[in-house]
């Protein structure tokens, strides 16, 4: 099961293993206090959310779209990130985002737990 977790939350029992997505570190954290067992950047969007702001409204839809389709490219980066989970039961995909609903995270947790996220609810997917 995976699940997502803001960087800046404390961390907790029920966290499991703890995989930071972002590509770059929040400079106000140390890695210590964050207990991160793996800053996995290469699984990052090559476009930051904070470049998608446009007048104070992230264009989410646009960036989920652009990266959905990068992570389509990244198969191993993703199987590598399952085989984690099967390991070690529960992994907590971490963002530095302020924004808890529109980061990389919200998108990469749907697609590891087999959900397609349409505009700000989630679907099932059917088969696969």
């Amino acid at each position: 099961m995976f699940k997502i977790k803001s960087i800046y939350e404390s961390p907790g029992k029920k966290d499991g293993y703890r995989i930071l997505v972002d590509k770059s570190w929040p400079e106000e954290l140390s890695k210590e206090d964050t207990k991160v067992d793996l800053w996995l950047k290469e699984i990052a969007p090559t476009k930051n959310i904070e470049e998608w702001i446009i007048e104070d409204a992230v264009n989410f839809d646009d960036f989920k779209r652009e990266y959905q389709k990068e992570l389509r490219s990244r198969k191993t980066i993703i199987m590598i990130i399952k085989k984690i989970a099967k390991e070690n039961g529960r992994v907590t995909l971490l963002y530095s985002s302020h924004n808890l609903e529109c980061n990389c995270a919200v998108v990469l947790r749907d697609k590891l737990n087999g959900y397609k996220t349409i505009g700000r609810s989630v679907g099932r997917l059917h088969g696969g």
